[in-house]
């Protein structure tokens, strides 16, 4: 008998090459489906809005899940899908919802922060405070009443998500920032001020491209020997 043939199968050594092959055509069909997303969007389409964003996060979930990644980082990704379906509706109360669940993955990610031992710079996270304090101060008295205790409290969330993510380097800091970015173009809509031309394009680049650097971000320190 060959020293092969007697050596016991290891199942979870020969499924993980199987499922990594499916990485590539997910994170393929991921970007496609956001850039068919981000197109539709400048172009007005609101049909192909309402069919591409729902794909997203479950490509990119799925494109972590067989690279390996931690249990947390797709438990994040899906409930970013869960605030992306609920905001397609143009309503209070699908708001808060989607704003709850998002919530839940900010939670998400910081858990999964909070396992690695790299430190997140403290400058940084001075940085972020200032500008959340200043930016509500603003913006505070042009939200809708009902809608100011809950958009500052997830501001908190999301600012100490942004903050921690940059412990694990310079794609998941990247991405924090984004997410940020992201979500405060959004409160200035609500707010009503001044926006940019296409909005909702630049809210879904910032988005996606902040969802992608945090996965990228969690899945390289893992691959690194990381503990996130």
């Amino acid at each position: 008998m060959s020293a092969t043939a007697s050596r016991p199968t290891d199942p979870g050594r020969a499924t993980v090459p199987r499922a990594e092959r499916f990485a590539r055509p997910l994170l393929i069909a991921f970007l496609v489906a956001a850039a068919v997303d981000l197109a539709g969007l400048l172009a007005g389409l609101d049909a192909v809005h309402l069919v591409a964003k729902p794909l997203l996060m479950p490509l990119l979930a799925g494109y972590a899940f067989v690279r390996g990644g931690p249990r947390l980082l797709v438990a994040a990704l899906l409930f970013g899908w869960g605030g992306d379906v609920f905001l397609l509706a143009d309503n209070d109360l699908a708001f808060l919802l989607g704003m709850g669940s998002f919530a839940v993955g900010h939670v998400c990610y910081l858990t999964l922060f909070g396992r690695d031992r790299a430190p997140a710079a403290l400058a940084t996270g001075i940085a972020y405070v200032l500008v959340l304090a200043v930016f509500l101060v603003l913006i505070w008295s042009d939200l809708p009443a009902e809608l100011r205790v809950p958009v500052a409290g997830y501001s908190l969330l999301l600012t100490a998500m942004a903050w921690r993510a940059g412990g694990l380097g310079r794609y998941a800091a990247a991405g924090g920032a984004l997410f940020l970015l992201s979500d405060a173009l959004i409160a200035t809509g609500i707010a009503e001020w001044p926006r940019l031309p296409a909005p909702d394009f630049w809210v879904m680049l910032t988005y996606i491209a902040a969802q992608l650097l945090l996965a990228l971000g969690v899945l390289g320190a893992a691959r690194a020997g990381g503990r996130p």
